[in-house]
């Protein structure tokens, strides 16, 4: 097994993927939220933000592991990104699509702990609306979507399920940082 750990959190747009990262940063400094290619306008906070000339060559070089489209841009999981991330400590990358968990897995060698952060439609909207999101009907497609796509994908092994409508996000970090250390340790055994 590889030395190297990430974390992939799966789960439905408001799920907690941000939240639940920044519980897992103040839990240990190791843990870095990956900054995703972005290729787009709108929010820019927790992406590195690119043009399409760039996502060519990367993909010319075939330096990309994944790119999903959604709300009119383009994210892309790139070589140079993760290997960046890395260095830095234990990646949390956040995904909304169970193609991108297997391309992940697939594309980049690392103990990658899969972990799928859930919470209701309902709850979606409410926090969506809660946060201001200017595209709260979008998300809920986004959240059909993530439901079509776990039903399709109903055979995935999770190493951690966790629903963060009774999970706090410090409870959530303590369970993620556990699990990889219990992964950890199996793995020097």
């Amino acid at each position: 097994m590889s030395e190297k750990q990430g974390v992939i959190l799966y789960g439905p747009p408001a799920s907690g993927k941000d939240t639940v990262t920044m519980a897992l940063t103040q839990l240990s400094t190791r843990y870095q939220q990956f900054a995703r290619l972005k290729v787009g306008s709108g929010k820019n906070s927790g992406y590195r933000m690119g043009t399409a000339e760039q996502l060519r060559a990367l993909e010319a070089a075939g330096k990309v592991v994944y790119v999903n489209r959604r709300y009119g841009n383009v994210y892309i999981l790139d070589l140079p990104g993760l290997d960046d991330a890395f260095q830095a400590g234990v990646p949390v990358v956040h995904l909304g699509q169970v193609d991108g968990i297997q391309a992940l897995i697939d594309g980049y060698p690392a103990d990658w702990a899969v972990v799928l952060l859930w919470c209701s439609r309902e709850e979606t909207a409410r926090r969506s609306e809660g946060r201001g999101d200017a595209d709260t009907a979008a998300r809920l497609e986004a959240w059909d979507a993530t439901r079509e796509d776990l039903d399709t994908h109903a055979a995935l092994a999770w190493d951690l399920t966790v629903d963060t409508t009774t999970a706090s996000p410090q409870e959530s970090a303590r369970r993620i940082d556990q699990l990889l250390m219990q992964r950890a340790e199996a793995a020097t055994a």
